[in-house]
């Protein structure tokens, strides 16, 4: 990118900035080639064709010529650390690789990750949190979450979430191969009833197409994962269609291949843990078995028209590439995978600020050095990020967290 002094005679807006010349993937299907975007006071004013948007009077011009830019990417499904210091450095590190936000979906410790929700913190994507999740009793996992055997344990849990103003109520539905008794019908239906008296959203992890149907029976709100035991059937599709406000994250698992050249994350991670990762690469039909199930079950849902958005699960930022390379691997088109983690996941976290590239939304956005509608892998080559208008420091990020 290049800095151009602003026009003779002085700047009529003096604290806009005009960018001019990248292709435009505005992250609600549209892309703009040859765009202008100004942005002030952290918000875009104006987007369009640069035929059409002058942009001379803005007192800062930038030309992006060759760039593609894109909005960040909303992580619908995450889990951040509990202590705050190390909280800062993962929501950095996400800004790092193009996220804007973040919801950490209920292994939340404490009251910082809540505390953190409203909190400006420099170079790093905002954040949500569904405090403590509620599950089954689950001995020798984590004892975070509200393990409830009664219904009254399981209302009186979410009105305890209630009260803390959780961003969403989280709910595990499985057995854990057989480990554990996954939470029942009675429980669930109690934990979304008592959750909807007072006006939270549910989300479930769900292993099950048998669980999936008695969630959305029960009034669901949204997966964070996909089915996973079966391809889905003719049942589910009527039963999501009759509630389309329902929404997939997906969250596939690893696709049982080799990811190839990891160096593109050399920016946060260090060396001789991409060599590890590398050299650990291999073959896994077990793996590529599980990955196919869900693969056919998201290119169905889809193609039905249900809502798709995105999250990685997990807790390392990078994996936001990953999982736009495996969406995109499973039968979506890179401009639908871009929708989901933009347009649709920032709907889903119910923030309407941001999430695409559009007159009055927060300027959200990532340069990058090539198209990713040509390949999904060109997200990786980013140039820079920007949040509400302000360029994050990667390599200053980069630098705090390889220690330089």
């Amino acid at each position: 990118m290049v800095l151009v002094a602003a026009a003779c005679g002085g700047p009529s807006m003096p604290n806009a900035v005009a960018y001019h010349g990248a292709r435009v993937i505005t992250g609600d299907g549209a892309v703009i080639e040859d765009a202008t975007l100004i942005v002030e006071n952290g918000v875009f004013t104006a987007v369009g064709p640069s035929s059409a948007i002058d942009g001379s009077d803005a007192g800062t011009q930038i030309d992006m010529s060759g760039k593609t830019v894109m909005p960040t990417l909303n992580n619908a499904h995450f889990h951040l650390p509990s202590e705050r210091a190390a909280r800062t450095a993962e929501l950095q590190q996400a800004a790092y690789y193009g996220a804007g936000a973040a919801s950490s979906f209920g292994l939340d410790e404490g009251t910082i990750g809540l505390e953190m929700r409203s909190e400006s913190i420099p170079d790093a994507a905002r954040s949500q949190s569904a405090g403590r999740g509620i599950t089954s009793p689950e001995p020798g996992r984590s004892e975070v979450p509200y393990w409830v055997t009664t219904e009254d344990e399981a209302r009186a849990a979410v009105q305890e979430l209630a009260a803390l103003d959780v961003d969403i109520v989280k709910i595990w539905v499985d057995d854990r191969g057989g480990r554990y008794e996954r939470l029942s019908p009675e429980l669930y239906g109690a934990v979304i009833d008592e959750a909807h008296a007072n006006g939270l959203r549910v989300t479930a992890h769900v292993f099950r197409l048998e669980d999936a149907k008695g969630l959305l029976e029960a009034g669901i709100d949204q997966f964070a994962h996909g089915i996973r035991d079966m391809d889905v059937d003719d049942e589910v599709i009527e039963m999501w269609k009759a509630r389309p406000e329902v929404v997939l994250i997906p969250n596939l698992p690893g696709p049982g291949v080799p990811a190839g050249d990891l160096s593109w994350m050399s920016g946060t991670v260090p060396a001789e843990r991409i060599a590890q990762m590398e050299a650990n690469q291999s073959e896994n039909p077990a793996a590529q078995e599980a990955f196919g199930i869900q693969a056919r079950n998201l290119v169905r849902l889809h193609a039905e028209g249900i809502r798709v958005a995105f999250g990685t699960d997990g807790g390392n930022s990078w994996t936001v590439h990953q999982e736009l390379e495996d969406m995109v691997r499973a039968g979506l088109s890179p401009a639908d995978v871009i929708a989901a983690a933009t347009s649709t996941a920032a709907a889903t976290m119910e923030l309407d600020d941001t999430g695409a590239i559009a007159v009055g939304k927060s300027a959200d956005f990532i340069v990058l050095d090539a198209n990713p509608l040509d390949d999904i892998t060109h997200t990786r080559m980013i140039s820079d990020v920007y949040l509400y208008g302000s360029r994050v420091d990667r390599a200053g990020i980069s630098s705090r967290l390889l220690g330089g």
